[in-house]
Parts: C-alpha cells; sequence; structure tokens
C-alpha cells in the first residue's frame, strides 16, 4: 500500500504538479498535457508513470491514445493524512478553551514536556 506521504512527495515537481492540476479539470491522453506544458511527450510520459506508481494518476486506453484521469482513492488517502492534523488541532484548541480561567481571566497554559 502507498503511504500518503509518498503521494505528496511525488507532487514535489512542479511539472508533476502542472499535469495533476490539469487532470483535476478533465481526463486528457499524454498529447493534450503535452500540449500544454513546455515539455515533450515522453518527459510527459514518465512524469505521468511517476503519478501512476504514487496512486493518484490511472489510465485507459482508447485506440493508441492512454487517456489519464485522477485516481479519488488516492486523493482520499492524502486527504485523510492531512484531515488528522486539522483533527488534532482541533482537539487541542478545544482543551484549551475547556480549560478553566486563573485569576486574572486568563487561560493558564500547559507547559510542554
Amino acid at each position: 500500500m502507498i503511504a500518503a506521504i509518498e503521494r505528496i512527495a511525488a507532487l514535489g515537481d512542479p511539472t508533476r504538479r502542472a499535469i495533476f492540476e490539469i487532470l483535476t479539470e478533465e481526463p486528457a491522453s499524454v498529447a493534450a498535457i503535452a500540449q500544454r506544458l513546455p515539455v515533450t511527450r515522453p518527459a510527459v510520459s514518465q512524469h505521468l508513470r511517476v503519478l501512476k506508481d504514487a496512486g493518484l494518476v490511472s489510465h485507459r486506453i482508447e485506440g493508441t491514445r492512454h487517456v489519464y484521469k485522477l485516481d479519488p482513492a488516492g486523493l482520499a488517502s492524502m486527504r485523510d493524512y492531512f484531515d488528522s492534523f486539522w483533527h488534532k488541532a482541533l482537539k487541542s484548541f478545544k482543551a484549551m478553551a475547556e480549560e478553566p480561567p486563573t485569576e486574572k481571566g486568563k487561560v493558564k497554559r500547559r507547559r510542554k514536556r
């Protein structure tokens, strides 16, 4: 199984991120993606292979064209990863908000250990 952090790392390259953003609009062939970027078709294919290996895109063959689209499962994995940070932050905020005020009306902060 591919970890969310590996998926995020695959998006670290600016060209791969641009390809990913193109695919958020609609599925596209290698040629259609290459037309929108300052890279060759072979380079686009290599970047798509990395995105596919990371579980972020899938493809289907239509005649002689390979049409790529985003893989919802890969996106869900990344979202779950980022949501875990959000839940931790909310839990910490709730704990701070529920602490009783000190005599000056300020919430007493706990020291980190």
